[in-house]
């Protein structure tokens, strides 16, 4: 997709597969019947299921912080091709952190988060009038 409406809409497609990645890697972990229950006593999910599980909860975070962003640009008509190439970067962090984050790769996972930050903070500053 071209626009950075079709970004966020392909985010949050990343963002539903990451959930069902993470739902899965804790059934594995814990069963389904803990899944099923309400978790007021779900045991703690470790290893890659807790760090899938703490990487999904980023994703939202994510998506909660990109989209306004976004849906401003859109509202403004203030969408240049540096706000484009801000939401594909966006896009491609954001597909990268979950994998590392869910096997632990230090360093490289800051990094792509970083990068991921720094597009969302550049569409915020476009769409806000201040460049």
């Amino acid at each position: 997709m071209g626009s950075e409406i079709g970004i966020l809409g392909l985010y949050g497609l990343v963002v539903i597969i990451t959930i069902m990645v993470q739902a899965g890697a804790a059934q594995g972990q814990v069963g389904q019947l803990a899944l099923l229950k309400p978790r007021d006593d779900m045991p703690r999910l470790t290893g890659v299921a807790g760090r899938l599980d703490r990487a999904q909860i980023n994703s939202v975070t994510a998506m909660a912080l990109f989209a306004p962003a976004v849906l401003m640009l859109a509202q403004n008509g203030l969408a240049t091709t540096s706000t484009l190439h801000a939401a594909q970067a966006f896009l491609i962090a954001r597909i990268l952190y979950v994998p590392l984050y869910a096997f632990g790769v230090v360093g490289l996972r800051t990094l792509v988060w970083v990068i991921g930050i720094v597009a969302t903070i550049w569409i915020y500053v476009v769409a806000l009038g201040w460049v």
